[in-house]
């Protein structure tokens, strides 16, 4: 579809025959069950079979049929494709579904199923990350608490309206669960399609359902140059062979007038995290950061500690990194938020 996205208060109005074709994509009831549960989220084809009870290759054929329309889109996820409305479709989309009777079947019983499918996925990633935790919380014991670092992000950022922030190495998707809310759009990219699984229960418990999930590599991440006015990377310089790299590829994603945020230890002695954290680096001092960014075509960075209180023994300070992209500002206006 042509329109911009949907997410916009005054959408471009739909020329005639792309509308038509639309229309005629939805008018099947499958089709339409589809769309109705990929407004509530993104989904793959074995989703969609349990939760229909249809067949894969019936369920596969509607899919192609409405990838084709404009009307959904798809991505890989290691051996997994999942499904979501596209946003230039969701601003013709919604309305029609938000205009159907939900409280009533079909579509009361697929919700049901919906949600038996959720809370299957939600506990096959807790027990995921319960066998990390022991790890993590080892950790998080190191540093000031999580509580601290949201409050500094949260702070650094200010108030400024954020269109798309893309979190790249999102991991369990605690950066998203944080900024998602305050911005148009979200998108989380990570390697791992166990931690994107751990990410997107997290993000459907905290009725997050429709922040986009990529699963790809931070260095060579499967976006278009200048695609978000916010791009974070959270505690995952650490775990590179060359972070200086890594910031390159995320500066290139940077939109004109745009923002990078990094969050990363400073520097420390704590040798033990090489192996029971697999950390590659131990930290880093604020002028190596601030002088890759800068590399990197950034500017105006400003940096900011959160080392531990007087008096205790937590050894490893948190700094955060706020860099600016020089060229022209983007557009102020905040869309109609979608994750929610």
């Amino acid at each position: 579809m042509s329109s911009e996205s949907g997410l916009s208060n005054n959408p471009v109005p739909v020329p005639f025959a792309e509308a038509l074709a639309v229309l005629r994509a939805a008018a099947e009831e499958t089709r339409l069950r589809i769309l109705a549960l990929l407004a509530e989220g993104e989904l793959s084809v074995s989703d969609l079979t349990d939760i229909l009870g249809q067949s894969q290759p019936r369920i596969s054929r509607h899919l192609k049929l409405l990838v084709e329309s404009g009307l959904i889109e798809r991505h890989r996820e290691g051996a997994w494709a999942f499904f979501r409305l596209r946003e230039t479709a969701i601003g013709f989309v919604e309305p029609l579904i938000a205009a159907l009777e939900h409280a009533a079947p079909p579509l009361s019983e697929d919700r049901a199923r919906l949600e038996s499918v959720r809370a299957q996925r939600a506990d096959a990633a807790q027990a995921f990350f319960a066998r990390l935790a022991p790890k993590w919380d080892g950790l998080r014991s190191l540093h000031v608490p999580e509580a601290a670092v949201e409050a500094a992000v949260l702070d650094v950022l200010g108030d400024r309206p954020i269109r798309h922030v893309v979190d790249l190495g999102t991991g369990t998707g605690k950066m998203l669960g944080l900024l998602a809310p305050l911005a148009g759009r979200a998108t989380g990219l990570d390697s791992s399609h166990a931690m994107l699984s751990v990410a997107r229960a997290n993000l459907e418990r905290l009725g997050l359902s429709r922040v986009d999930l990529r699963q790809g590599d931070l260095h060579a991440p499967p976006f278009g140059r200048g695609g978000f006015d916010l791009v974070v990377l959270h505690q995952v310089l650490h775990y590179l062979d060359d972070p200086a790299r890594a910031l390159r590829e995320a500066t290139r994603l940077v939109a004109p007038g745009g923002r990078l945020l990094v969050v990363d230890f400073a520097p420390h002695n704590l040798e033990q995290l090489r192996e029971s954290q697999a950390h590659r680096r131990l930290g880093f001092s604020a002028d190596q950061v601030a002088g890759w960014l800068v590399q990197a075509g950034l500017c105006d960075v400003e940096s900011r500690d959160l080392a531990p209180e007087d008096g205790t023994e937590l050894p490893l300070t948190v700094t955060l990194w706020l860099a600016h992209d020089a060229s022209a500002g983007i557009e102020t206006a905040v869309p109609e938020r979608a994750v929610a």
